[in-house]
């Protein structure tokens, strides 16, 4: 993140009041005490926000209906002293805890242009503490690098300045770097995509238009061919920046590119920058098969219209299926499969809820609700779940596609919110409120699973209803039939 149309979508919502379009888009009853910058879906369903100073955090949970237009806010605990960044790594664990690590700018009085940090911290939000977590041996520098979860729970980033990689270890809280032989150019300002295999997928910023695929197993990187049009915007920057004391400290930024996503017809929709001077002008795309008949294949996808583009920005997988894209000028699309289409403006970031509707967190927070429904075959299936339940006691509950068929919520690189994790409601049938029971020890952190049987356990709350009940589970959105359930 350096180019600051869209990185951006905060600043963006603070110059413009987070315009709303009729319909799609409804505004929070109960605003935040401050803006909102970026937000994460906790395990327990409620929403933990990162304040527009960078400093301060808060939870927001919906009411007791689960109706997510007319919640509460509460204000969490803060970092630890000296570390409150902007434009980091991040991921939801399987354990439900939220780690962050680096940043692009850290509101320490640091005198340079960046500050690159390598601190990092780990939230647990049942104790509302924040943890130091460190860096891999040697890094003196993270800032805004590309991460993902891998399959196995691992969280793994990029160093933003080299192609080297780490992975922390949630058990042990332990730094260990990984192989990376291959890498075509540096990680800066890609985005990582996890594929059904456990592979990633990444489209060169520095090395336009090359992408390439990183194998865990192997700790190899392999080229995914090209992307036929160049989706890297130039660097509007002719000298580099300076973001330590040394005269080597210096930072030539790359280019920027938009967000990419995994579809549910294994299908990865890839996002371009702006194709004009300095990052302005519409943005190409691409699209990449990664499973079936076209498996390893590109084809170019629709140029954005109105000379937009998704430099630096987000997009959202839709329940339906459908791409939310987030264009740089605070104009929103839904992209099919083969075109675009424009459904209103925005002016935050957003996060997928698991109502199916995005949050969008900005100076004011509202929810989008997109059009369509998913296939019957997109949704999470319960296999194997207790059907008496008793409040405050933790349960196993299995079946299939619990992490859903694609990470959910992508940026160009940095500012990652992935929600490819399963959530339980339980609904109770006299009062009709709703309760999100807390997961964790997801069984994997894998998207599109398939028929294999996968499981995570789930915490019932001690406020829940007594009384027979039905218990869903839900990934990216999307419900799984329910079953019945008596809670004691």
């Amino acid at each position: 993140m350096i180019k600051t149309v869209a990185a951006t979508a905060f600043a963006f919502s603070l110059a413009h009041g987070g315009h709303q379009p009729p319909l799609r888009m409804q505004m929070l009853a109960s605003q935040p005490p401050q803006g909102i910058q970026l937000a994460w879906l906790a395990t327990d369903g409620s929403v933990i926000g990162q304040g527009g100073d960078n400093t301060s955090w808060y939870r927001y949970t919906p009411d007791a209906n689960g109706n997510y237009s007319d919640g509460t806010w509460k204000q969490l605990a803060s970092l630890p002293n000296g570390y409150s960044p902007s434009a980091f790594s991040s991921a939801v664990l399987a354990d439900g805890r939220l780690v962050i690590s680096g940043g692009e700018y850290n509101n320490d009085g640091s005198p340079y242009q960046l500050q690159l940090t390598n601190l990092g911290a780990i939230y647990d939000p049942v104790k509302n503490t924040w943890t130091k977590i460190g860096h891999p041996e040697g890094w003196q520098f993270i800032g805004d690098s590309p991460n993902s979860v891998l399959p196995g729970g691992q969280f793994l980033v990029g160093q933003k300045l080299t192609q080297e990689a780490a992975y922390l270890d949630p058990a042990t809280l332990k730094w260990t770097k990984v192989g990376t032989a291959g890498k075509s150019d540096f990680n800066s300002e890609e985005g990582w995509t996890l594929l059904q295999n456990g592979t990633i997928i990444t489209a060169d910023v520095k090395d336009a238009p090359n992408a390439e695929i990183y194998n865990p197993a192997t700790g190899t990187w392999s080229s995914a061919g090209t992307t036929i049009v160049d989706l890297h915007s130039p660097s509007p920057y002719k000298s580099c920046l300076q973001y330590g004391p040394k005269k080597k400290d210096c930072y030539l930024p790359p280019g920027e590119i938009g967000p990419q996503m995994l579809r549910p017809d294994g299908s990865v929709f890839f996002t371009g920058s702006g194709s004009g001077p300095e990052g302005y002008g519409a943005g190409h795309t691409a699209i990449y098969y990664s499973t079936g008949s076209k498996a390893g294949t590109w084809v170019q996808g629709p140029d954005f219209p109105n000379d937009d583009n998704a430099g630096d920005s987000f997009s959202v997988l839709l329940p339906s299926g459908n791409v939310l894209v987030f264009g740089v000028t605070g104009t929103l699309y839904e992209f099919n499969g083969s075109t675009f289409s424009q459904t209103g403006s925005y002016g935050g970031s957003p996060l997928l809820l698991p109502t199916g509707q995005v949050l969008i967190v900005g100076n004011t927070v509202s929810l989008y609700t997109g059009a369509g429904s998913p296939q019957q075959s997109w949704a999470p299936t319960i296999t194997s779940v207790a059907t008496t339940l008793t409040h405050g006691t933790t349960y196993t509950i299995k079946g299939t596609q619990f992490n859903g068929l694609s990470m959910a919520q992508a940026f160009g690189d940095e500012y990652q919110n992935a929600t490819n994790y399963p959530l339980v409601r339980i609904t109770n049938n006299s009062s009709g409120h709703v309760f999100y029971a807390k997961t964790h020890g997801h069984s994997t952190m894998g998207v599109a699973t398939g028929s294999t049987i996968v499981s995570t356990n789930f915490d019932v709350p001690s406020s829940i209803d007594k009384g027979t009940s039905t218990i869903v589970v839900v990934a990216n959105g999307i419900a799984s039939a329910p079953v019945t359930v008596t809670i004691n």
